[in-house]
């Protein structure tokens, strides 16, 4: 190799070593990446795809698609039939939301009770968190145990033991959805407290040295230490409880497929149920399109809320 080659050879990344060793590196990096882009392009990014398209055709199985527009939404939102079921759906979700403020309250309470050097702590953190891991299909079928209507489940059993009327629970209309609440407030409780727990043992302890210095008490930590360092582990948490929310499904079709009267109809369920049961898969698809924009947009708007708090303090 003459003086100018070598001098070709050093201007020109493309022909050294480095340039070659970068792209053999960046050609690993995506070779072990393809599989996962794969899952997410086949399962993810083409159903989206897939659910916009379809939210725009008058699409019954097992007939033919047809083009129709808008329609699906303006069956939705405005049609006779479709209508009122669409809209209760919506309400019924926004009722199951009710349960994440009582669930974050709990799990606070709970995670600064177990942030504690106690004897046998260890135990409670983990009997708390075990029903996270425990499939919700399962749990569903427990708790309908302990709803039974018949004087043999375990909550009716207690409320004759007490001397109280048996309830329907499940069955009962004005009951039907606080009975999923609370369900829902047991199952999920366990991994809050493990990140509220987290967070409370990364809180810097010379915060409360200086607070108690300055002779506050436990309610004023509290209040000026502990809840605005745990700002962002509770917006997490947040997020978190709305996304779920939102696409609560199996307990829902477990223990009481939507009824009774619909009271405990979700999106989602009802999503499930026009593409799925009725096999109207264009109007399914309109319903999740609707629940995706609603995600969308309490998630941005949960940000928007963050940013505004950081920027005025």
């Amino acid at each position: 190799m003459n003086d100018s080659q070598t001098t070709l050879i050093k201007t020109n990344p493309f022909q050294s070593g480095w340039w070659r060793r970068w792209g053999e590196e960046t050609f690993a990096a995506y070779a072990f990446l393809l599989p996962s882009i794969l899952v997410f392009i086949i399962f993810t990014f083409f159903p989206v795809i897939f659910s916009i398209v379809a939210s725009f055709l008058k699409w019954n199985l097992p007939y033919k698609a047809s083009f129709t527009g808008v329609e699906n939404y303006t069956s939705l939102i405005n049609g006779p039939v479709t209508s009122p079921i669409f809209w209760q759906s919506v309400g019924n979700t926004f009722y199951f939301m009710l349960g994440i403020p009582i669930n974050m309250i709990l799990a606070l309470f709970i995670a600064i009770s177990l942030n504690r050097r106690l004897p046998g702590v260890a135990i409670f953190r983990t009997a708390f968190f075990l029903p996270t891991i425990t499939s919700m299909a399962a749990v569903s079928v427990v708790w309908m145990w302990l709803y039974h209507p018949a004087d043999y489940g375990l909550f009716n059993s207690l409320l004759i033991e007490l001397g109280v009327p048996v309830q329907r629970w499940l069955r009962d209309p004005a009951l039907a959805m606080p009975c999923l609440i609370l369900m829902g407030v047991w199952h999920g409780m366990g991994y809050n407290i493990v990140i509220f727990l987290a967070g409370l043992q990364a809180i810097p302890r010379e915060l409360y040295e200086v607070a108690e210095i300055d002779g506050a008490g436990t309610l004023a930590k509290f209040i000026y230490v502990t809840w605005p360092q745990l700002s962002p582990t509770t917006f997490y948490i947040l997020v978190i409880g709305v996304i779920n929310s939102l696409q609560a499904f199996t307990e829902i079709d477990v223990m009481t497929q939507g009824g009774p009267l619909n009271v405990t109809t979700t999106l989602a369920y009802y999503l499930y149920q026009e593409a799925f049961q009725y096999f109207r898969i264009g109007m399914g698809s309109s319903v999740a399109v609707i629940l995706f924009i609603l995600l969308l947009a309490l998630t941005l708007l949960q940000f928007r809320g963050l940013e505004s708090k950081v920027y005025y303090e």
